[in-house]
């Protein structure tokens, strides 16, 4: 049998080297130790006071906590971002008048508008109205036969903005809207209770209907679709005509003539507008200056 040379050799060697001076005061460092920790918590201590002074350069639990709870509202804000984006392109395509479309798109929101239903919006307004948003030979050549792009509208306070945009990222046409104009191109032309002598603009030109009718048929037969532009809005309409009245401004090329109307209701006036030339030349004969 081989033996280690550090073996202890017998039992009294095992316990000489067992109880050992070294051995001993390493036991009684240690047993001191863990006394003095349970007595005087001195390790918590020392620790706490290197955690406290290091505390600046180190994140806070808090802090992560932020962090993550900001990454989490800026993922919910850009979905709400998205959503309210895709909203909005929906009204705005889903729009049938320009003032559904202002009422769709929030200050602010950019939306692209298709050629197509921009020639449907403009389309659905009266000759006469829509020259107020664009001349027709214009927007031909826009939508047809120039380097349009892209239409963009942009929401702002009180009515939009449109953009004919080209190839090239240059807008070449600009188209500014607020919603009373809106409105007043769209609905200008709905009936308003009252009497034509109660208009400024129509005083000194209010004639009876027979006539006005009497000296609108003795014009040439071509003049005549020209005075009445839109004769659907007085077809339209119950009672009887007893006067009508021409304004007294023109504006681009056509001039406002009103039918006062009598219902058993009251009476009300409905507009329709001429054009500038036809009117002049029918005014004329209702002076007694015509041929």
């Amino acid at each position: 049998m081989i033996q280690q040379w550090y073996e202890p050799l017998n039992f009294s060697e095992w316990l000489r080297r067992t109880f050992s001076f070294l051995n001993i005061a390493v036991f009684i460092i240690t047993a001191t130790f863990i006394f003095s920790e349970f007595r005087f918590d001195w390790v918590e201590n020392l620790v706490g006071s290197y955690l406290t002074s290091t505390n600046e350069f180190r994140p806070e639990t808090g802090a992560i906590w932020e962090t993550g709870k900001q990454t989490s509202n800026a993922h919910e804000y850009l979905n709400k971002i998205i959503s309210k984006k895709e909203d909005t392109r929906q009204n705005v395509h889903q729009a049938s008048t320009f003032s559904d479309l202002a009422s769709g798109i929030l200050p602010g929101d950019w939306v692209t508008l298709e050629k197509q239903q921009f020639k449907i919006l403009y389309l659905t307004l009266e000759k006469s109205t829509a020259l107020k948003i664009i001349e027709p030979a214009q927007l031909v050549w826009l939508l047809n036969g120039s380097s349009l792009d892209r239409i963009f509208c942009e929401g702002i306070t009180g009515g939009i903005k449109i953009y004919f945009i080209d190839s090239e990222n240059r807008v070449i046409k600009q188209i500014d809207l607020r919603k009373e104009d809106i409105l007043e191109i769209e609905n200008g032309d709905k009936p308003v209770p009252g009497e034509l002598a109660d208009m400024d603009g129509f005083l000194g030109r209010i004639y009876p209907a027979p006539f006005f009718f009497d000296t609108l048929f003795k014009l040439p037969a071509d003049i005549i679709p020209d005075l009445i532009v839109n004769p659907e809005k007085l077809l339209k309409q119950d009672g009887k005509i007893v006067n009508i009245g021409i304004w007294n401004e023109a504006e681009n090329g056509y001039i406002k003539l009103g039918f006062e109307f009598e219902e058993t209701g009251g009476k009300q006036v409905v507009f329709i507008k001429g054009r500038e030339w036809a009117v002049w030349q029918l005014s004329l004969n209702l002076r007694g200056e015509g041929n």
